[in-house]
């Protein structure tokens, strides 16, 4: 269908009145929002009364501000020490295994424990040494000292290994 005196005045229109290209497009019938597009490209209206406004309402969701948590602290268990009896000692253990992925924090031993497809799955969670991610215990298991190689080293076996090459 072609775009005829009356259907461009009508686009005009329509256009100015803020409608969008498909709102035009159906009102007018037989041509693509693309069309509309363009015919109002190639008559230079760029400009317009009011911006697009969309047929129904959008709804969107209140966001509901996040509440500041806590930093998540470690499962610890009271064990009595023997201490004189005047005064008596509780002594603290964090308990390994009760950090889950949710309640590990920046400080906490991240040392898996379990296998991570079963739901008993969880983290060591105890306080993690001067430097990495594992409590002195883990990282210990981690860190292994490396092992000088037995037999000989140096610049002779490098030599010896080069001349293999040559």
């Amino acid at each position: 269908m072609g775009w005829t005196d009356e259907r461009v005045s009508t686009l005009k229109r329509l256009w100015l009145e803020g409608l969008s290209a498909s709102q035009i497009a159906k009102q007018l019938g037989g041509v693509t929002r693309n069309a509309v597009i363009g015919k109002v490209h190639r008559l230079g209206l760029s400009g317009r009364a009011t911006p697009s406004q969309p047929a129904r309402p959008v709804f969107k969701p209140q966001r509901l501000a996040r509440p500041a948590a806590p930093a998540p602290q470690p499962v610890r268990r009271a064990v009595a020490v023997a201490a004189p009896p005047s005064e008596p000692l509780v002594r603290r253990v964090e308990e390994p295994g009760s950090a889950t992925v949710l309640t590990l924090g920046a400080h906490m031993c991240k040392w898996p424990i379990g296998d991570p497809s079963s739901d008993g799955f969880s983290f060591c969670g105890r306080r993690t040494g001067e430097d990495g991610p594992y409590c002195n215990e883990h990282a210990r298991v981690a860190y292994q000292p490396a092992v000088k190689k037995s037999g000989r080293s140096g610049p002779s076996d490098l030599a010896r290994s080069l001349r293999r090459y040559i």
